[in-house]
């Protein structure tokens, strides 16, 4: 942090070039594959619906879930992608293609294995920047991709709704706001020379309850020691010249982002030697110092995030599980009213129809999963929210039925 007035200018252009080197780090791939999101996005719809048409017998309820879901992302994700040229408009019209087809499987259900695996095969290809040749939509299905462009932009109008009052982001707002200053202000009283070390762990461990919470944290505080003993195997080769300083650090920096993702606790045993490299630009810090500071701010931010779940609790949390209920109840109602026109039936009214529905569904199950990792769980609706999702997810098989090629006409093909 600077220390003078004069000192803030270039404090704030180092911040901002720094800034604008991670932007281009992180848009370079789009020189190379501009459609990778886009495509990573249809890929995991079509894994999930494999997914889905493999699961075994007490496991069709979630892969059903997790089936819509994914088809769910993966549409808003298409919502955003521009198609200034014909090129990328085509592409965008192929992924919404492969994405109605993993619709396809709420229809059919378990036990397609040979369509399991053209599923799983095609997301491979699109993963690997290929496009794998599907049969032609039939009308219904044609009628239903026309009309999404209008229906999906309508998405973004929800990021108000998030804040407003009664909303279950409030009080994860408030648990990372309260938490993280009280952390700041522990590890400062402590003495402790990087408080915002304390700051970064009560920020991080911060989840959707105060299960998921407590498993984070534990990840953190096991990872952070871990990785304090690696800074210290690494420390006299970093001090033997600056080439070697910044070639560790990046090694830590590649590792992180290599594995943050696809594993927290591994990921995080990168991060901490990576932090603590960082501070030794400045020059070499005494190594007992830095190693005492990082472990007691990573102890006093896992202990006040708990606390912090603990004390600031959603009590409104029940109340929106039977609001949730009743919203997927009445998306059930207006998609089945839809399916019941025989006459003049609009394949876009059938898709905003489904699309509410599969909403409402992701946001309850959610909801539900939230609720169910609180330590003040309140007893909850649980033959309503069964049969919400149980009816639910029947109508979204026979809407997909009605937009998409059944899947014994795919197998055929």
């Amino acid at each position: 942090m600077p220390q003078r007035l004069a000192d803030i200018p270039a404090h704030v252009g180092l911040g901002l070039l720094g800034g604008c080197v991670a932007w281009l780090v992180c848009m370079a791939p789009a020189l190379v594959r501009p459609d990778g999101p886009e495509r990573v996005a249809a890929a995991r719809a079509l894994d999930a619906a494999a997914r889905l048409l493999r699961a075994a017998p007490g496991q069709e309820a979630r892969a059903r879930h997790d089936a819509a879901a994914a088809a769910n992302a993966a549409w808003h994700t298409l919502a955003h992608v521009p198609a200034r040229t014909p090129g990328r408009a085509a592409a965008r019209a192929a992924l919404e293609r492969f994405v109605a087809r993993a619709e396809s499987a709420l229809a059919a259900g378990p036990g397609h294995a040979e369509e399991a695996a053209r599923l799983v095969r095609w997301a491979r290809d699109l993963r690997h920047g290929r496009t794998p040749p599907m049969p032609a939509p039939s009308p219904a299905e044609a009628g239903e991709l026309a009309g999404l462009a209008v229906e999906r932009a309508r998405g973004s109008r929800h990021l108000l709704r998030a804040l407003r009052p009664g909303s279950p982001v409030i009080p994860i707002g408030a648990r990372v706001a309260v938490g993280a200053a009280l952390a700041g202000w522990c590890s400062a009283a402590l003495g402790v020379g990087r408080p915002y070390w304390a700051v970064v762990t009560a920020a991080a461990v911060f989840q959707a309850n105060l299960s998921l919470t407590w498993q984070r944290a534990l990840q953190r505080v096991l990872a952070n020691l871990v990785g304090l003993l690696v800074f210290t195997a690494a420390l006299p080769l970093t001090r033997t010249g600056q080439v070697a300083l910044v070639l560790t650090a990046l090694a830590f920096q590649f590792g992180a982002e290599a594995l943050i993702s696809r594993n927290y606790w591994l990921g995080t045993v990168c991060v901490t030697p990576m932090a603590l490299l960082v501070v030794e630009f400045a020059g070499a810090q005494p190594a007992g110092r830095l190693i005492a500071d990082r472990w007691l701010d990573t102890c006093v931010g896992a202990v006040i995030g708990l606390l912090g779940c603990f004390l600031i609790t959603d009590r409104r949390a029940g109340h929106r599980i039977d609001d949730l209920v009743d919203r997927v109840v009445l998306a059930d109602a207006t998609a089945r009213a839809v399916l019941g026109t025989t006459w003049g039936m609009d394949p876009r009214d059938l898709a905003a129809a489904r699309d509410r529905l599969v909403a409402s569904l992701v946001e309850l199950r959610a909801a539900v999963d939230a609720v169910n990792g609180e330590w003040w769980r309140q007893p909850l609706p649980e033959e309503r929210i069964a049969s919400a999702e149980r009816e639910g997810h029947r109508t979204l098989a026979q809407v997909a039925l009605r937009l998409s090629a059944p899947i014994s006409t795919a197998l055929a093909s």
